[in-house]
Parts: C-alpha cells; structure tokens; sequence
C-alpha cells in the first residue's frame, strides 16, 4: 500500500480487483480509492466517509491542499475518494478498447459502468479494505443517484447519507429530465445575455463565422456552431456566465478566430478526459423497461429557440446529441456502442421503491432551486417518496455549491440535529 502525506492530509492509496460484470462474473477490472486522514490522526480508528463523485464517469478529486468539505469532513472522518470504475486509476475506459469492439459488444460493455455496478464496486471496497464497517457517504450530483441505488441495494452499508445537487427521481426518464431542463437552460441564458448584453452580437457574430466558413480546432476537427452551442453545460455553475463571457471577450483576433479561443474550445469540449461522462449520460436513466432513445435530441426539436440561427444564439446545457460521436474526435470510437445503447429497451432496475419507502438511514440534501442539471422539483418529489430524507432547498448556490464548506457542513448539523447517524459497528 502505498501512502505519503500532502499539506494537511496522510494519503493511503487501495486497488482492489473487481468483475467487469457482476451479473457474469469473468473480466477483471481494477478499481482504486485514495483514503485521506488529518496527518495528526492517522493512527485513530475514524469512521469512514464515501465520497460519490458527480458524472457519469467521473473520478475522485485530486486535492491539492485542506479546503471546502474536505477540510470539514477530515475533522471527524477518513475521506475515501473512489475513482468510478472506467475513470482515473480505476481501469479505464479507453477510445483503443471501444474501437476494437462491434456495436453490440460496445454496449454490452458500457452498460457494465452504471450505478449498480459502482455501488457493487463500493461494497467490494468497504468490505476488503475498510473491514466491512458501515460509513457515510457524500454524494455530489450523480452521486446522490449513486446514494439511491446504494440505499436501494445495501442500505445496511450506511450510517448517513449527505447529498449535493443529486436527488435523482426514483422514476427514471430522460425523457422527463430534458422536457424539465431545456427551459432551464434558456432562462439561464436570458441571465447571461441580461449580464452581458454585448454577448448577443459577439456571439452571433462567432457562430456567423462558423456558420460560413470551415474553422477547424487544434486537434483538426471542425468547430461547428452546435459545438459552440455546447459550451453552455457552464451555465450550471457559480463562475460558469464569467468563465463563458471571458472566452467570448477574446475570441477574435483581428477578424479571425484567435487561438486562444479555439484552443479552449477544444479542451472544453472535446471530452477526452471524461468519455464516460457523454457516453453514459442518458444511459444512467434506463431503467426496467424503455429505451432513451436520445431523449435530448428529441426534446430539444420542440424548442425552436435553440436552432443554429437563432438570435440571440442560445447556449445548450447537460445534453449529449448523436452529432457528437461523429465529430468529436475523442468520442468517435464510442458512436456505434451508444447509438446500440439509445435503443435499449431491457436495463437493470436502479432503484427499489419499497426499500427507499422504508429508507431509516439518515438522509440530508442539498435542493438547489435554480439547479440547471438536476431539477429542484423532481428532487422535491424524491424526498417526499424516500424515508428520512430532510431537504434543505437554497437559492444560494449553484449546481457546485460543495466547493464551499458551508454546504457540506449544513447537511452534518442536519443529520446531527436528530441524533447523528447509525452507529458505524
């Protein structure tokens, strides 16, 4: 094992193998997880917190030093930081693997990186490394849909349960979360043009640009204006209206596209180190029966506002589009196995309504009202279905709201308001 220690943190990293498919035991897969403990503590026998990172496919954070909820957390608990399978450490899903596949087999293989699986992969863990003692996990985004299914699957697992942006509906359709996200996204891009309103003719004059002539990106792909338009998956976020307004303040040099511009446009959306994160992003919904039948692209054909030409040029959101895995060049090895995906009609069932009905562990989350991704009112109806669920509902946060301390501390004196949590024995 190894271990070392950063600016405030004692640092033990873990690998443990797992079956790429827990239905089928065969193919091993590594998963890794960092455990973080305040140096001066690390002899002492803490109770563990999980951390379920947002995505799909996303990875642990990487901390550079004791900030935000990781500075609160460390006061009490071990931080366990897992890399989802397919991410990080943890065997990764590759562009290489994808291409030597067929369709079919592409499928079959990304369906094996869902929730269930990674709940699957986090029960493997606190059993063979952390001694199978319950914990509490933190779970921010798609990480409260993690928190579900871990409730759904193995509550006995769990002491609390703190979650961030990410009370999934317990009744899943892609369909369902665009129709409610898709006038998000356009009010959140009233507030942009309202705060920028020089934006509406640089922006139009960009995407004119685009629209006219073959502007290629660093890597050589073309920088279409739906590839623009993508950018608004920021919006979501506390900084997200500035970082996209500084990027449309130097996006011309002379009269041409600067490389600057062109050069964060790439590394904005090109994916390459999150695939996972486009690939899976409507598979995370299915759900029984019912394919999601690229529920985004469906949705947004009733939204005329966001066409190409319109004006003011509006700014998509968290919606991945069939167009993506033929001209993105990192996505293009995963076209064939999400197109098989889309039309899915058969999935494992994500969530157990009689158990999370009958959930006793303790539940606080975050409800972010104006939340772009995850829909405040679904999550309002998530925690009137599911057992002692407390929901704090705020305004004052975005959709990353975790990156302050006070939001993970709230949740804690939540929980701690009615007794703590299930003794971690």
């Amino acid at each position: 094992m190894t271990s070392y220690t950063i600016p405030g943190m004692h640092v033990r990293e873990h690998e443990i193998a797992v079956p790429l498919d827990w239905a089928n035991p065969g193919e091993s897969i590594t998963v890794f997880a960092r455990e973080l403990i305040d140096p001066v503590r690390k002899h002492e026998d803490l109770p563990c917190l999980l951390f379920l990172q947002g995505g799909p496919g996303g990875k642990g954070p990487r901390p550079t030093g004791v900030s935000g909820w990781i500075e609160h957390a460390l006061k009490k608990y071990r931080v366990v930081l897992m890399d989802q399978r397919g991410t990080g450490r943890s065997t990764p899903v590759s562009g290489r693997r994808m291409a030597s596949m067929s369709a079919a087999e592409g499928a079959d293989y990304l369906a094996c990186f869902r929730a269930d699986s990674i709940i699957s992969d986090a029960e493997q863990l606190r059993t063979k490394v952390f001694g199978g003692r319950r914990w509490s996990t933190l779970g921010q985004s798609y990480g409260g849909f993690l928190t579900l299914t871990y409730l759904s699957k193995a509550p006995d697992a769990l002491t609390a349960c703190y979650v961030t942006g990410g009370l999934a509906s317990i009744d899943p359709s892609a369909a369902e979360v665009y129709r409610r996200t898709y006038p998000r996204v356009a009010a959140k891009n009233r507030e942009f043009y309202r705060r920028y309103p020089h934006n509406v003719e640089r922006v139009g004059r960009i995407a004119d640009r685009l629209a006219e002539s073959d502007v290629r990106l660093p890597d050589g792909d073309r920088l279409t204006v739906r590839r623009l338009q993508s950018l608004g998956i920021d919006f979501g976020m506390k900084p997200g209206y500035e970082r996209i307004h500084w990027l449309i303040d130097e996006a011309f040099d002379g009269d041409e596209l600067s490389d600057g511009f062109l050069g964060h446009v790439l590394g904005a959306s090109s994916y390459l180190d999150g695939p996972l994160f486009a690939a899976l992003q409507e598979s995370i919904y299915g759900s029984g029966d019912g394919a999601t039948g690229w529920a985004a692209e469906a949705e947004r054909a009733r939204h005329p506002e966001f066409a190409e030409d319109a004006r003011p040029l509006l700014f998509t959101g968290e919606m991945m589009y069939p167009w993506m895995f033929a001209e993105i060049r990192g996505l293009r090895p995963f076209q064939g196995a999400v197109e098989a995906l889309a039309q899915r009609s058969r999935w494992s069932e994500l969530y157990d309504l009689e158990r999370l009905a009958a959930n006793d562990v303790p539940v606080a989350a975050a409800v972010y009202f104006d939340d772009m991704y995850v829909d405040s009112g679904l999550q309002l109806d998530t925690a009137h279905r599911v057992g002692n669920v407390q929901a704090w509902v705020t305004n004052e946060y975005e959709h990353d709201g975790l990156g302050t301390q006070r939001v993970f501390e709230r949740l804690t004196e939540l929980v701690a308001a009615i007794g703590g949590g299930i003794p971690d024995q």
